[in-house]
């Protein structure tokens, strides 16, 4: 099993940061490869992003829709993510599950339409911090990641990626911008 290094820029990143992208693929390429590099953009990035790693690192999307099309409106399914150049997809996000009440079956489901549209599906879970208080971090874990996988079971299109739940909300901050 290869190891996979994944940043999420979450809702921050414009046109002009792509050049973080450029400095990936570069500082990758320099030298030989032990992991699997990839970056998840926001959906405004996706495409150009896909353009300047010419696919020397992944370019993935942050969340998708289970379903292929319909009247969804602000979501993105996995297809168009595909479409626009991603190789992967991240669902489950901590604060997707807190802020957007995604359930394990929600993941689930997106999950299943990231393989169905060929892309590597990574699944989040994690604990709050009153879980791993009362020493139930792994139990939730394990209870989280088995429901949140599509029927089928395992595939080698997949990663799990463990992120607590803070109990501290990242919403309304700003990264400081660099240039």
């Amino acid at each position: 099993m290869r190891p996979l290094i994944a940043g999420n820029w979450k809702m921050n990143g414009l046109m002009l940061d792509l050049g973080e992208v450029e400095a990936v693929v570069t500082a990758v390429t320099a030298r030989p490869r032990t992991a699997d590099v990839l970056i998840c953009t926001p959906l405004t990035l996706i495409a150009r992003a896909a353009q300047i790693a010419a696919g020397r690192i992944g370019i993935g999307g942050q969340d998708c829709h289970s379903a292929t099309a319909g009247a969804f409106t602000g979501d993105i399914s996995a297809e168009m993510l595909k479409d626009a150049g991603a190789s992967a997809v991240i669902v489950g996000h901590s604060e997707r599950r807190q802020h957007h009440g995604e359930t394990d079956a929600t993941v689930a489901a997106k999950a299943d339409a990231a393989w169905r549209a060929g892309l590597l599906v990574i699944i989040c879970i994690g604990e709050t911090r009153a879980q791993r208080r009362d020493g139930a971090a792994l139990s939730v874990c394990r209870e989280q990641l088995a429901r949140s996988m599509p029927e089928g079971g395992a595939s080698s299109a997949q990663a799990v990626a463990y992120e607590p739940l803070s109990g501290r909300s990242a919403v309304g901050k700003r990264l400081p911008r660099r240039r």
